[in-house]
């Protein structure tokens, strides 16, 4: 029952304020020249600090570029032009899967009494 009902709450095809919520999103990201998958911060979840390890160089170096774009666009208080704007591809997904692998990796290793790929610390 509750699950049926959150999954109602974050699916934007049924639910028209999550629906809402994601073009605004989008539209946000859009500005920069983000997508959703480079808000993720390796610092702060080991688990996407292992998943990036694993992406090949030229993802993770198109990712770097995408966020210095980014930064320098927020300081200098502009955003992208309307036509690469709509270029932009916020939600293709890059990430998603390779952090599928990871976490399934050490929540088997968890489940077998395995040594953990990581040790978890605060930097």
């Amino acid at each position: 029952m509750l699950s049926a009902l959150s999954k109602w709450l974050v699916d934007p095809r049924r639910n028209p304020l999550a629906a809402m919520h994601m073009k605004a999103i989008s539209g946000r990201l859009r500005k920069y020249g983000l997508r959703y998958d480079d808000l993720y911060d390796p610092m702060y979840d080991l688990d996407i600090k292992e998943a990036l390890n694993r992406l090949p160089r030229e993802i993770v170096d198109a990712r770097n570029q995408r966020l210095k774009r980014a930064i320098d666009l927020s300081l200098k208080h502009e955003e992208l032009s309307e036509e690469l704007q709509s270029m932009q591809t916020p939600y293709r997904s890059y990430l998603q899967d390779m952090l599928t692998i990871v976490k399934r990796e050490r929540a088997e290793r968890k489940a077998l009494g395995g040594l953990p790929l990581y040790q978890r610390s605060l930097p």
